[in-house]
């Protein structure tokens, strides 16, 4: 059977296929950056620069006999991948593993390792310099953003601000009451139903001291802002329509094997695709489980069996700082929340350090 596999996208999906099949196939890794970088970090490599080095897992070092670009993709076909620069990368398996984009610095912007440290290093200079911080957005991200903050800067005001009326919405109650109380110890000020009337002054991570007033009709006067909402799919590289249309959200239809609707040998991973769930890390990693069984079949000339089912319920780990968070997950008998320990331990004490090095194999 031919066995080109072509990965579009490094993250959570992409690298966790890459790693799977690299055993069974000639797998062609398709990303502008020199690393799998674990973004789920960030925000405490935001906090303390001395720890931001767990973040990177340089493809060099564990992708053993498959071959990396670093290029974007500017078009796909269903015979293969037009990069940026001209080149053509003709593939017997094409997997579309691009992700979605957010706001820096829960997702970093730039494409080598170093740039990514220079860049946290200079924003944490920021805000070593504030006293007072506002996010502008009370989901995880925001939340955790808030948490890391007042734990290394205890003495720091944390305000965050949202326009949403509750906190994570579509958890269990009692779990959302928790988030609420532990919020109140940590003395972060949450103000919910309200946005802002105009958009601070100055750069998003950059200190300036400013005041902004509320919808409701407050004012808040902080030293440094962050944006903590906006995710959108980054799948440009499709809008040609020359492999297949996408939704309005700008994602792929998929089946439930996850192959793009159309074809057989095209498969899609992680937050690009349609599948009605939310769009998090975890289960870009099971879908690349259920890609992985399917093409590894194909090539050994097998019938693929290998489907997915999202969860009925929603679930989440979200650490509060290393010691601290709130957490649900899945039981035979429901959604149940977890314990503090739970969050720290499969979360917060490390944000899947442990996890990824195991996985690749990197130290």
């Amino acid at each position: 059977m031919s066995r080109t596999v072509a990965i579009i996208g490094g993250g959570y999906g992409g690298s966790a296929l890459a790693k799977a099949l690299d055993p069974e196939a000639d797998v062609v890794l398709i990303d502008p950056r020199d690393a799998f970088v674990n973004s789920a970090g960030s925000l405490r490599a935001l906090t303390r620069p001395d720890w931001a080095g767990n973040l990177f897992f340089p493809y060099d070092r564990w992708l053993t006999r498959g071959t990396l670009i670093r290029e974007r993709a500017a078009s796909v076909d269903p015979g293969g991948v037009t990069l940026a620069s001209g080149r053509r990368v003709a593939a017997d398996h094409l997997v579309l593993a691009t992700g979605s984009g957010y706001a820096y610095p829960a997702k970093p912007e730039a494409d080598s390792a170093d740039e990514i440290l220079a860049d946290l290093r200079r924003t944490h200079g920021e805000l070593a310099k504030a006293e007072r911080v506002l996010i502008l957005g009370a989901g995880p991200v925001g939340l955790e953003l808030a948490g890391e903050i007042r734990e290394v800067w205890p003495h720091k005001r944390v305000t965050v601000v949202d326009p949403a009326e509750g906190l994570l919405p579509g958890f269990r109650p009692e779990l959302r009451q928790d988030l609420h109380r532990r919020l109140g110890d940590l003395d972060i000020d949450v103000h919910l139903g309200t946005g802002l009337v105009a958009p601070p002054p100055v750069e998003p991570g950059r200190a300036g001291t400013f005041t902004v007033a509320t919808n409701g009709g407050q004012e808040i006067t902080a030293d440094i802002w962050f944006r903590a909402h906006g995710m959108r799919v980054n799948s440009g590289y499709l809008a040609d329509d020359r492999l297949t249309p996408r939704t309005a959200r700008g994602q792929v239809p998929v089946t439930e094997s996850l192959t793009v609707r159309g074809y057989d040998h095209v498969h899609a991973i992680g937050d690009i695709t349609d599948v009605a769930e939310a769009k998090m890390a975890g289960y870009a990693m099971q879908h690349a489980e259920v890609v992985a069984r399917n093409i590894t079949a194909r090539l050994r000339g097998e019938r693929p069996t290998a489907t997915y089912r999202p969860l009925s319920h929603p679930m989440i780990l979200l650490p509060l700082g290393s010691r601290d968070g709130v957490g649900q997950l899945p039981t035979p008998d429901g959604p149940a929340v977890v314990p503090v320990e739970t969050v720290v331990r499969y979360k917060g004490a490390d944000l899947f350090t442990g996890r990824f090095t195991e996985q690749f194999g990197t130290a």
